[in-house]
């Protein structure tokens, strides 16, 4: 049986998956979406870069959790990437949901203008604030879904942003999917394109915007059983 750590990108927690999470364990898989530290309902621990990478190898370890796929969506792309080499054997697959991909020595906002987001940190007391309504038009999302994600959503921990990733190999000697939604950039940019040219990385694409979770569930939810075999 698959086990899939499912990890959502800034200001969202493990609510985020509660649609994806159906339909996977629906299929009898292991699903275990994750909270990272910082945000949801654990909002008041402390996390730096370090600590995020932390929370999913102690979930693997914890649940002594084997042929895992470590899902990682936008900024959890970062931490998953690095914990996934961590894990050792416990590995089956990694799966990048229109995600950051780690480079060590880089941050999540090394490969993009940040200043502003940098900014934004500074003035809200270390936490980069979640976007307004106007931030997710034209991402396939209903009103609906974008008030729940207004919501629930809680300010990021900036460290975790800023903070430089940390690698001992090459992502691309791990197998990986990448699933690239087209509302968001009709191509993957920086370190992903450049791993998709090698032999163990797969791309497929989504025609939705950046919160598949919310938009296309199911579609992704069938997505991720596929990157193990799955029907």
């Amino acid at each position: 049986m698959t086990e899939f750590v499912l990890v959502a990108g800034a200001w969202l927690g493990a609510w985020a998956w509660d649609e994806v999470a159906t339909e996977l364990d629906g299929a009898g898989h292991g699903v275990h979406p994750l909270t990272l530290s910082g945000l949801a309902e654990r909002k008041d621990v402390p996390a730096g870069q370090p600590t995020h990478v932390r929370d999913i190898v102690d979930e693997v370890e914890r649940l002594d959790l084997r042929d895992v796929v470590l899902v990682g969506h936008s900024y959890a792309g970062i931490p998953v990437g690095q914990a996934a080499e961590r894990i050792g054997d416990r590995l089956a697959r990694m799966v990048f949901v229109d995600a950051a991909v780690p480079v060590d020595g880089e941050s999540f906002l090394s490969a993009w203008p940040s200043d502003h987001v940098r900014a934004a940190i500074e003035k809200n007391g270390g936490f980069w604030p979640p976007f307004t309504a106007e931030d997710y038009a034209g991402q396939d999302l209903t009103d609906d879904q974008i008030a729940r994600i207004m919501r629930d959503s809680t300010p990021h921990p900036g460290a975790t942003l800023t903070e430089p990733a940390v690698l001992s190999r090459s992502l691309g000697d791990l197998p990986a999917t990448y699933v690239k939604c087209l509302l968001d950039g009709e191509e993957p940019m920086g370190a992903a394109r450049d791993l998709l040219a090698g032999e163990r990385w797969d791309l497929v694409r989504m025609d939705t915007g950046h919160w598949p979770m919310f938009s296309r569930p199911r579609e992704l939810a069938a997505i991720l059983r596929r990157s193990v075999g799955g029907e």
